[in-house]
C-alpha cells in the first residue's frame, strides 16, 4: 500500500476549512486522541492555523475492554487547555475501524463539558463498524479482510502499513 500521508493531511485540511466555513464555525477547538490521531490532529492543527490550542486525548480509561485488557503500560495523560462547553470540536484520529474508541473518546470530552458539536476527522476508514460513527472527514477508505490491520509510525515522518496478523511480522505495503 503506497499512500501519500501528506496528500491525504493537505486533502482533510481542505475538507474541513470547508466543511467550518460553511457551518459558520470559528476558532474550532482540535483534539487528537492518542497516539496516531495526536499525531495526526497536531498535522492538521499546523495546516489549518488554528489558533486555539490542540488539545490530547488518552482514552485507556474510558475502553468499554478496560476489564479484559487491564491498565495500558503507555497511558498518557489528557490534555484540554480550553473549556469545551458550547464549542465545536473536530476530534480526531489515526484509524476509524469498530468505531469503539470514537464513543470512548465521546464520554471522555463530555466529561470536561457539552460542546456546540462534534466533528470526526479520521486519516483512515475501514470496513467494520460496531457501533453507528461516521467520520465527516477522511482522508482514504479502505476494505481489508479480518486479518489485515493498519498501522501508523511516526511521528516524524509519518507513515501508513498493513499489517497481516496471520503470520507475525509479515506486512504488506
Amino acid at each position: 500500500m503506497d499512500m501519500q500521508v501528506n496528500g491525504l493531511l493537505a486533502a482533510m485540511s481542505e475538507d474541513l476549512k470547508r466543511l467550518t466555513r460553511d457551518r459558520g464555525i470559528e476558532r474550532p477547538i482540535m483534539i487528537g486522541i492518542h497516539t496516531g490521531g495526536a499525531w495526526i490532529a497536531q498535522r492538521l492543527h499546523d495546516l489549518l492555523n488554528f489558533e486555539e490550542p490542540l488539545g490530547l486525548l488518552d482514552i485507556s480509561f474510558y475502553r468499554d475492554d478496560f476489564s479484559r485488557i487491564g491498565v495500558n503500560p503507555r497511558v498518557k495523560p489528557s490534555s484540554l487547555p480550553l473549556s469545551v462547553d458550547d464549542r465545536h470540536i473536530i476530534l480526531v484520529d489515526d484509524v476509524l475501524f469498530t468505531g469503539r474508541t470514537i464513543r470512548a473518546a465521546l464520554n471522555e470530552i463530555f466529561d470536561y463539558g457539552r460542546p456546540a458539536s462534534v466533528t470526526l476527522a479520521a486519516l483512515i476508514e475501514r470496513d467494520g463498524r460496531e457501533l453507528p460513527i461516521e467520520a465527516r472527514v477522511v482522508g482514504h477508505r479502505l476494505k481489508l479482510a479480518s486479518h489485515q490491520h493498519v498501522k501508523l509510525g511516526g511521528p516524524d515522518p509519518l507513515n501508513l502499513r498493513i499489517v497481516d496478523t496471520r503470520s507475525r511480522g509479515n506486512m504488506t505495503s
